[in-house]
């Protein structure tokens, strides 16, 4: 007899919401930059809580974006800086698991619009 394994509701939907993200790093065609960016994003945990639906109170990539996108290149590195140094928001363990390099690589890539 073959049984069938039960997937809770929750890991269908984290799935489900990945999915877009596995296409865009799948995808050909895309700058490297761009194929990077994103795989750090998932690598680094980003989509856990900003990711769509968003987790708590955190916003969306999609409303970091918005945010990040007036910012001259001088605010993103200070943004970038206080993600790295754990003020921002302080607490959050994917946060305080970023170089600084790759804050600022993150941070440059949300204000590009996160794609």
């Amino acid at each position: 007899m073959r049984t069938m394994a039960v997937i809770p509701c929750a890991a269908v939907r984290t799935r489900l919401t990945l999915l877009p993200w596995v296409l865009v790093l799948t995808s050909a065609g895309l700058p490297g930059g761009v194929r990077a960016d994103a795989a750090m994003a998932v690598d680094k945990g980003c989509l856990n809580c900003h990711g769509d639906p968003p987790r708590g109170k955190a916003p969306t990539l999609a409303t970091l974006a918005q945010r990040y996108a007036p910012l001259s290149a001088d605010e993103l590195a200070r943004k970038a800086e206080r993600l790295c140094e754990h003020r921002l928001l302080g607490g959050i363990a994917a946060h305080e698991k970023l170089t600084p390099e790759e804050s600022l690589q993150l941070v440059r890539w949300i204000a590009a619009g996160a794609r």
